[in-house]
């Protein structure tokens, strides 16, 4: 992906405002709504994805391969289908490993699988579209290249692992509310996100340095 390889800064960039929106985001549930994910689940995923579906959506599309012939549009149309799409694949998979499927989770389910969809397959689909190739090589062999590649593959994979995490007390005994679905497998995904990004960025200022370390 060298033609669509991107500077350290403005992956920086990119990922402080995703980082942001996340933020801004929470505090807008709890600020104006009075709400968090314990007290008001649904209304909180919503407010997430208000948030952070452009900015994701908006930014990876300028990132987008060969923009000469793929139009920013075309881009945000392709993103626009992933997200749902991402979302059944997210859906089933939590339902596998055990998510409840009453109906009254039916909603917490769908949100939080958007949310997850945004997280794992929105950025990958905005800048390598159908590319099977690079898809496996990211996600099945974890095999990242350069600034850009760094940016989709580790906030993803952190996402997934901080789920993963944060599914671990919900069977418990503690009867705690946040141990309701998804509340505390959000949490998890949130901070494996965030995560991910800065691990992201740590990677690309060490790949940058050891570059200019060869050049001089």
């Amino acid at each position: 992906m060298g033609e669509t390889d991107i500077s350290v800064w403005k992956a920086s960039a990119t990922h402080i405002i995703c980082g942001l929106g996340l933020f801004v985001a929470f505090r807008i549930a709890r600020d104006v709504h009075g709400s968090n994910l314990v007290s008001d689940t649904v209304q909180t995923l919503r407010l997430l994805l208000i948030v952070e579906a452009p900015l994701i959506i908006g930014i990876y599309g300028f990132f987008r391969r060969d923009p000469q012939h793929c139009s920013y549009w075309k881009v945000v149309g392709r993103a626009m289908v992933g997200l749902p799409a991402g979302a059944l694949v997210n859906a089933f998979g939590a339902v596998v490993l055990g998510a409840p499927i009453r109906i009254q989770y039916l909603t917490r389910t769908l949100y939080w699988s958007l949310l997850m969809s945004l997280f794992t397959v929105v950025p990958a689909a905005s800048v390598l579209g159908s590319s099977w190739m690079d898809w496996q090589r990211l996600f099945a062999n974890s095999k990242p290249r350069g600034v850009l590649e760094y940016m989709i593959c580790l906030p993803a994979h952190g996402a997934v692992i901080g789920a993963w995490f944060g599914a671990w007390p919900m069977p418990l005994d503690w009867e705690r509310p946040w141990q309701e679905w998804p509340i505390c497998v959000t949490y998890g995904a949130v901070v494996g996100y965030s995560l991910g990004m800065l691990t992201s960025l740590v990677c690309t200022f060490v790949q940058n340095r050891r570059q200019h370390v060869k050049e001089d």
